[in-house]
């Protein structure tokens, strides 16, 4: 099965760098599994025990959790390409703090953290080349919980639906974006109630801020945008 998977994953950024033929070798030693999930299928749950990560071959799933009453969080999306379960790895802890399901069907290639950790029989230079790209994956991820961190912190739903726009905005540099995440998903990652996340999008939209189809926003006041997330 990782045969057929070989050309998607000798593009995936942790291999990147890596030679077809130096990844053919490498996996053998890696031994890395491959699993499809259904859409809505749970990948990993919050408390399991996890001595593995998973990287997105194909489709996407959240990256969730759930406070003491039960309301559930979306912390990020992960799409082809992504890892989860990596803050592990390098971990004294491996209980995972946080449940994996698929938002559609997707394929997981899994390796162990051993098998990362530990150098491979053979000695591969490609070893080293895997190993940085994995710290280079986990820093961006670090950066990427700060940012959640950010929204979070916003006290206003309209500061942070704005702050959010303007992050996708700053990716694209194009007014017109389209979100990662539909309403649903958007309000839980933004931890917010959709009723209210909704009417104040409406709200801004009727002000002439931004207007909006589906999942495609289009910004008109960007600086209006701006002083919602002072």
């Amino acid at each position: 099965m990782i045969s057929s998977d070989i050309h998607t994953i000798k593009n995936l950024p942790l291999f990147h760098g890596i030679e077809e033929n130096e990844l053919v070798s490498m996996l053998q030693c890696l031994a890395p599994k491959t699993y499809e999930y259904n859409k809505d299928q749970c990948i990993v749950n919050s408390g399991e025990r996890l001595d593995k990560f998973g990287i997105i071959l194909e489709g996407e799933a959240a990256v969730s959790k759930e406070d003491i009453d039960g309301n559930r969080v979306i912390l990020s999306v992960v799409k082809k390409g992504d890892l989860f379960g990596e803050m592990l790895v390098f971990s004294s802890c491996d209980i995972c703090p946080v449940t994996v399901r698929a938002q559609s069907s997707c394929k997981v290639l899994f390796l162990t953290n051993s098998s990362l950790i530990t150098r491979c029989g053979n000695m591969c230079s490609c070893h080293t080349t895997l190993l940085q790209n994995f710290l280079e994956i986990l820093s961006n991820k670090g950066l990427m919980l700060n940012t959640k961190v950010k929204y979070l912190s916003i006290k206003s739903i309209r500061g942070k639906v704005a702050s959010y726009i303007l992050d996708q905005y700053s990716r694209t540099k194009s007014t017109t974006v389209t979100l990662p995440l539909n309403r649903s998903r958007l309000a839980d990652f933004l931890n917010v109630s959709r009723p209210s996340m909704s009417r104040e999008i409406c709200k801004m939209r009727d002000e002439g801020i931004i207007d909006f189809h589906l999942s495609t926003f289009k910004i008109k006041d960007i600086e209006a945008l701006k002083s919602f997330c002072e």
